[in-house]
């Protein structure tokens, strides 16, 4: 990588880079420490690994979650067979079409360990087999081993993370950033700046910016997160479908990169709450925040398990579109995580006892 990065950028990078799949999250939970503590009152972890980081403003204000998780989508091994071929369970959602010879990380007990996924060339299938998707089942990782002996000495064993590998990237353009797992690291960095522009800004509540565990296979840390934090209000900050792309029309996905934050209004958990998505679409229009609707018909965020704790909780999904995800490299634009962090702020420096009430019963 050629190009300088700023401060900003450099977090980003250590975000991506971290390797942490469901239930693998600790490593991406370190970064994300090490860039929020020096702005938070505490730093706590739940019994699932997920962070929760809470500042004061009001010490009896409302309390408000913004919940971004730490896991990203991979692999784990499952065996390895005789002729030291990798055999692995897929973690979160993924299409079989963007997995073939793909570079992959195994996180062993004895270091990292490097491997692709195996394709036959098309030289030996047959026309009819070239037309289907590969079967996932069928899939092997080669870590270049000769044998299963040789495998188990470098260290892999059963259990073992495998992690997508691509580097950091800043394109051409410098706007759009390419890396792994901008689901859902970009919505660490959102919680991260909001807690550091907290810092220096009044703020009527006791906010808590969280990196939950385990959302890929079920929102499990945003359930045991939320119960600790047992939230007034909640926010969760999550990548979204950019819909700009060739083959993608408007009755699929309407998001596009650079402009703005995506507010949801129904996703497979949940429907927006009518009061915050107001509240929130208010703020933005009055600080000239750029913003769009859009809905997820084919997938969740953590907010769907969060505004179901305790008696309920107002709760929003605010996403930042962003093109490939689930696969090894994905696309965004800064910009439109720049004003996510911009339209959070302002919101959570309104959140009142007064207005949250005013939300609640919308």
């Amino acid at each position: 990588m050629t190009k300088q990065l700023d401060e900003t950028l450099m977090m980003l990078k250590d975000l991506t880079d971290a390797k942490g799949i469901s239930g693998n999250e600790r490593e991406v939970r370190e970064v994300m420490e090490k860039y929020i503590s020096p702005f938070a009152d505490e730093v706590m972890i739940d019994g699932l690994g997920s962070l929760v980081a809470r500042k004061t403003g009001m010490e009896k204000g409302p309390r408000i979650m913004l919940a971004a998780h730490l896991d990203e989508v991979g692999f784990i091994v499952t065996q390895i067979d005789k002729n030291g071929f990798i055999r692995f369970q897929t973690i979160g959602g993924w299409w079989s079409q963007v997995m073939l010879a793909q570079r992959v990380t195994i996180v062993t007990k004895l270091g990292e360990i490097t491997g692709v996924i195996g394709s036959k060339p098309p030289h030996l299938l047959p026309l009819q087999a070239r037309k289907k998707p590969a079967d996932i089942k069928n899939m092997y990782i080669d870590v270049g081993a000769s044998s299963k002996e040789e495998a188990a000495a470098w260290g892999i064993s059963p259990g073992d993370q495998i992690v997508p590998h691509t580097e950091f990237t800043v394109m051409k353009n410098e706007k759009m950033l390419l890396a792994k797992a901008w689901d859902n690291r970009v919505g660490c960095a959102v919680a991260i700046e909001v807690m550091k522009r907290l810092d220096i800004e009044n703020h009527p509540n006791v906010f808590y910016g969280v990196g939950t565990a385990q959302e890929e296979i079920g929102l499990r840390g945003a359930k045991t997160s939320a119960h600790m934090i047992q939230p007034d209000i909640a926010i969760s900050v999550d990548v979204g479908i950019a819909g700009d792309t060739p083959g993608v029309n408007e009755s699929e996905a309407v998001g596009k990169m650079g402009e703005g934050p995506q507010v949801i209004l129904y996703d497979a958990s949940m429907i927006a709450h009518k009061g915050l998505r107001d509240f929130v679409t208010n703020i933005a229009e009055a600080h000239n925040i750029p913003y769009q609707f859009d809905l997820i018909t084919g997938g969740t965020t953590d907010s769907g398990a969060i505004h179901l704790t305790g008696k309920g909780v107002p709760t929003l999904t605010i996403t930042i579109p962003t093109r490939y995800i689930h696969t090894n490299a994905a696309l965004l634009h800064r910009d439109d995580y720049e004003n996510t962090i911009k339209l959070v702020v302002e919101v959570i420096k309104q959140l009142d006892e007064s207005n949250v009430q005013k939300i609640t019963f919308n």
